[in-house]
């Protein structure tokens, strides 16, 4: 323990002889292990913002739609009508907490200078109270004579409110968009907020999302939107719900396919674990480099001090002295850089997924990874330069100048 210490007293003071070489030296695995870092906890933090942006739409959510990759043409009476969807329910009440036709229009909103772009979507009566992230703060949710009615009620976003009318509450307003080609006056029965995500800000521009009852959307479409009570199976039900439509609709069992929320989930989570796993990778590669660099000036240092190792073994210094107080050296450097560089990219990562607005998650798993790592590569592109050191014939060193 004592001579471990010794030679870490002394590659301390090898380090701080030469500030600025050992701080270069550290800059390769500094940039590495802060890519990491980053990459990593921006990956998780996205990664984890999706999977509550997903949940907020509840359990159980479901889509069963027309097999588009089908060669064979679909033909017009297998996509889904109002009337089929007034039949599922009926045959499903106990196992639906709603179903829908998913329909929507894209609309311009005008008052007086002012204008807002608006994705009007239908929607069953009950839809809006299972999103976890949606709350009615102006006004009354759909009800189901909304629907059954077909009722001309809409309900929007506070946002769309503060632009269009300078303020949130603004239920008995009328508003007039296009919803399925013709042009339609509706009434705001509603108005709700929702918690912001990274997804609000990807591609929607000034467009802000209203909803209406499914009934006046649209007659016809090729995707049925439904969520299977709590209590149940989503996978298991929603079998049974395909099975029925398929022959109830007389189609071939290859016409409908479903998916749902969770499977969605999961294909997301994978792409984003491979996407954060390549970029780490190639930010990984910078940690080689830095090992690289290490190395050189390892070798370097002991070219430097070849006569300090020939008077420490004329003194009795052993192989494993030597070895030892240059490999310490290596890994005090490497080491350094590693928590340097994982500090960096804490930091790196808190303001990108602060600009990002995804919750930050600190993967520690990584963290550990990239330390343990960076001391790893200290140990290995130090040994070399450390091997070459011991070995060095008393003689010969003391004869170097």
């Amino acid at each position: 323990m004592g001579l471990i210490l010794e030679n870490f007293k002394m590659a301390l003071s090898s380090i701080k002889a030469n500030k600025m070489r050992s701080f270069l030296t550290m800059l390769g695995i500094i940039i590495g292990i802060a890519s990491v870092i980053t990459i990593t906890s921006v990956g998780e933090s996205t990664k984890a913002t999706m999977n509550k942006f997903i949940s907020g739409f509840g359990k159980n959510r479901v889509a069963l739609y027309v097999n588009y990759e089908e060669e064979n043409q679909i033909d017009d009476n297998k996509y889904f009508t109002l009337e089929d969807v007034d039949y599922i329910k009926g045959k499903f009440k106990n196992q639906l907490a709603y179903i829908s036709l998913s329909n929507g229009s894209v609309s311009t909103i005008k008052r007086g200078i002012k204008e807002q772009k608006v994705n009007f979507s239908g929607v069953d009566y009950n839809y809006i109270k299972e999103l976890s992230t949606y709350k009615i703060i102006y006004g009354r949710d759909f009800q189901e004579n909304d629907v059954i009615g077909r009722k001309k009620v809409t309900i929007v976003n506070r946002e769309f409110a503060q632009v269009l009318f300078g303020r949130e509450d603004i239920v008995g307003e009328e508003i007039t968009g296009t919803i399925d080609g013709e042009t339609t006056t509706l009434k705001i029965i509603g108005v709700y907020n929702k918690e912001k995500t990274i997804f609000d800000s990807i591609g929607g521009g000034n467009q802000t999302d209203a909803y209406i009852p499914y009934t006046i959307a649209g007659s016809s479409t090729g995707y049925l939107d439904m969520k299977i009570a709590e209590n149940l199976n989503s996978a298991t039900e929603s079998n049974k719900i395909k099975e029925f439509v398929t022959r109830y609709k007389q189609a071939d069992p290859s016409t409908y396919k479903i998916q749902t929320l969770e499977e969605q989930a999961g294909m997301i989570n994978q792409m984003l674990t491979m996407l954060s796993l390549g970029l780490g990778a190639i930010a990984a590669i910078s940690l080689v480099v830095g090992g690289i660099g290490i190395m050189n000036i390892m070798l370097v240092s002991v070219t430097e001090r070849t006569k300090e190792i020939g008077i420490r073994k004329s003194l009795g210094a052993r192989k494993k002295d030597i070895l030892l107080q240059f490999l310490i050296e290596s890994i005090i450097l490497s080491g350094a850089g590693g928590i340097i560089g994982t500090l960096i990219g804490l930091g790196l990562s808190n303001i990108a997924t602060k600009f990002m607005n995804v919750d930050s998650t600190i993967s520690v798993n990584a963290i550990i990874t990239a330390v343990v790592f960076s001391f790893g590569v200290g140990i290995f592109f130090g040994l070399f330069p450390a091997n070459k050191a011991s070995n060095l014939d008393p003689i010969d060193a003391l004869r170097y100048e």
